[in-house]
């Protein structure tokens, strides 16, 4: 007869191999528990794959958030929706269920510096990011900086093969930091191979009207704004400056206390 010693080593040895490490550490308590309760054998086994779930989808989730190289301070919980008009405000909470994402939608977020466009879209993203998806945050001039040096490397290809891994590609600040023929050419390969393949968000302070300030001439302009918007979800932030409100606070509390 096996000792009950004995059984644990084995049950040890079976979860260790077959790589479920939450369970080979809660199983004992949660059989105490289950003893003292009077659970049946599938309450039992319901409690314990349970938290082996959790413990998996609570890891993935930490790494999805680390890959995507999201500001960790930008989330919804710190995000003032007071701010955004109603319109917008029922379009984030559509948004933030991700079925944009399945059907290969942008989001363009257009607004005066300030006015919270980055952190909403990074709020939504990490929202996406706990229902699974994976999204990748980068600035405009640095994805440039990136694509130019895949191209001269003769490495394009891989690299865009590399980003359509992410469901989501936000692109911060597109317009913002001028830049010149080459580099806007590698961004528009970029955005026609993600067309109807994986969704884009882009924050910009320009309206579409100023674009060929970015991509420099009218036909590159036209091709790449009508790839955006043939499926896209668009939000305006005609708000003030948010730093520029809180500026403004701290000056008058600091008047009431001088």
């Amino acid at each position: 007869m096996i000792t009950q010693k004995e059984t644990a080593k084995n049950i040890a040895y079976y979860l260790k191999h077959l790589h479920l490490p939450t369970i080979r550490e809660c199983y004992q308590e949660k059989a105490e528990i289950a003893r003292r309760e009077s659970l049946s054998y599938e309450q039992y086994l319901l409690d314990v794959v349970g938290s082996e779930y959790d413990e998996r989808k609570q890891k993935r989730i930490d790494r999805l958030l680390r890959e995507s190289k999201l500001p960790l301070e930008k989330s919804m919980e710190n995000f003032d929706k007071k701010r955004l008009p109603h319109k917008v405000s029922t379009q984030v909470s559509v948004l933030t269920e991700g079925g944009f994402l399945d059907r290969c939608e942008n989001v363009l977020v257009f607004g005066n510096p300030g006015s919270g466009k980055t952190h909403l879209l990074c709020a939504i993203s990490r929202e996406l990011i706990y229902n699974g998806h994976k999204i990748l945050f980068v600035p405009c001039s640095i994805l440039v900086q990136e694509l130019l040096k895949a191209k001269e490397n003769l490495k394009l290809p891989q690299y865009l093969k590399k980003l359509s891994k992410y469901h989501a590609l936000l692109i911060d600040d597109i317009g913002y930091v001028e830049q010149d023929r080459k580099e806007m050419e590698v961004l528009f390969t970029l955005l026609a191979n993600r067309y109807e393949r994986g969704s884009v968000l882009i924050t910009s302070n320009l309206p579409f009207s100023k674009w060929e300030r970015i991509f420099k001439d009218p036909m590159t302009t036209a091709a790449a704004i009508d790839r955006l918007v043939h499926h896209s979800i668009i939000l305006e932030l005609n708000i003030s400056s948010y730093r520029l409100e809180e500026s403004k606070k701290r000056n008058t509390n600091k008047k009431e206390y001088d």
